[in-house]
């Protein structure tokens, strides 16, 4: 059966390839230090599993609501008031399977063919095809590391055009773990109050999973003249460890949301009802499990940035948040392996570290970062550690000539 058109415009998810090539190792019996997955490495906190198994005990396995029960809406509105001082009804919240639907959805709901969608770069993998599966123009805005990896006004102004749908801001980001401050937001808000017709999508997955202190901000609540024209999404994955549960929830005007609802009656129907009892645990339960994680990644971040610091060769910019290292390696590009092989290109590189030292790490190309590499510190310290020295001894092993 044919493809349709929407498929050919669009490739796998670079990070779940490698995900699934690390899996293929393993099973040949290869030991391989993966620092590929973007999930935390603790599980779920222990009362949140108990809610699980109390909705299912007391019979809440049935459909729910397509925008989700309502204590988990209470649950998000309560969440989103305390953090950020934002109000929504429950018109103006979605829930879905997962953040990386709810963003989906809101691009199909919204995008029409043409359509322009303004991506900063490094971007998560996921962005530009979504895109371009619903039909728009991914417009891909290079954020140089230099400047933080952050979309300037400079740059966002000169890209908006009359086409313009959206502005995707991923903060804190994955890969690069890039934070916004609140004048940066604020910044960036002035641009956009001049262009009425423009959205933005704001993806806070990794909100509570940053470094300095206070909360990171929400360009929704930075200037709420834009609230109208701001599509809040977050989810339990990452902050709870509980990318498994697939709950993701929406925030934003209550056409748009309404919209979203009506395709996921079609899609999906609704989320799990299990999960969204877990989830509504986690966001309204014991906050402990947040903070002794955090102070667990923040000290993994300090080790593998030190770590990367004294690689020769290798540098990064210490993330504010999320639990990514994005990898200078360019002053490899070019250089030579032992069986005399040239290193052409950062996924070159990746594909030396594996084959030479059994590290897994992601190219930063798939990320739009050419000359980059991306490390998961969602692991242990003792494997960060070991990674970083098998890293150290594969840049050794690249000569500016071929032997």
């Amino acid at each position: 059966m044919d493809k349709a058109e929407r498929v050919r415009r669009i490739k796998p998810s670079p990070s779940t390839a490698a995900a699934q090539r690390v899996r293929e190792l393993k099973s040949q019996g290869l030991t391989i230090l993966d620092l590929t997955v973007g999930e935390p490495d603790f599980d779920t906190p222990d009362h949140v599993k108990a809610a699980a198994i109390e909705a299912i005990e007391a019979g809440e396995t049935k459909y729910t609501p397509v925008n989700g029960t309502p204590r988990l809406r209470s649950a998000i509105a309560e969440k989103l008031r305390q953090r950020h001082g934002l109000e929504y009804p429950d018109s103006g919240l979605a829930v879905g399977g997962g953040a990386k639907q709810v963003i989906f959805l809101a691009l199909m709901a919204t995008l029409n063919e043409g359509d322009e969608v303004i991506v900063p770069a490094p971007y998560w993998v996921s962005y530009p095809d979504m895109v371009l599966a619903n039909e728009g123009t991914p417009v891909i805005v290079d954020c140089p590391e230099a400047e933080g990896f952050k979309l300037t006004p400079g740059r966002l102004r000169s890209s908006i055009t009359d086409r313009t749908r959206w502005v995707v801001l991923n903060t804190p980001g994955n890969p690069t773990g890039a934070v916004y401050t609140t004048a940066e937001l604020r910044a960036l808000a002035e641009v956009l109050l001049d262009h009425p017709h423009v959205g933005v999508l704001t993806d806070e997955i990794y909100d509570e999973i940053w470094y300095d202190d206070g909360d990171q901000p929400s360009l929704a609540a930075v200037e709420p003249r834009l609230a109208d024209r701001v599509f809040l999404t977050n989810g339990v994955s990452k902050t709870y460890a509980m990318t498994g549960w697939r709950i993701g929830y929406g925030a934003g005007p209550a056409d748009l949301v309404t919209a979203i609802n009506t395709l996921q009656s079609q899609i999906s129907s609704c989320p799990s009802s299990v999960s969204q009892a877990a989830a509504a645990a986690a966001l309204t339960g014991p906050q402990d499990f947040v903070r002794d994680t955090v102070d667990v990644y923040r000290a993994r971040r300090d080790t593998t940035v030190k770590l990367i610091a004294e690689t020769p060769g290798l540098s990064c910019t210490t993330p504010g948040g999320g639990f990514y290292l994005l990898v200078n390696c360019r002053r490899f590009i070019g250089r030579f392996t032992p069986a005399g092989g040239r290193i052409e290109n950062d996924e070159d590189f990746t594909r030396h570290l594996l084959e030479t030292q059994q590290v897994a790490v992601i190219h930063g190309s798939a990320y739009g970062a050419p000359g980059y590499f991306r490390i998961s510190f969602a692991t242990s310290t003792e494997i960060l550690t070991e990674a970083c020295a098998r890293i150290t001894a594969a840049c050794a092993t690249l000569s500016e000539r071929p032997s």
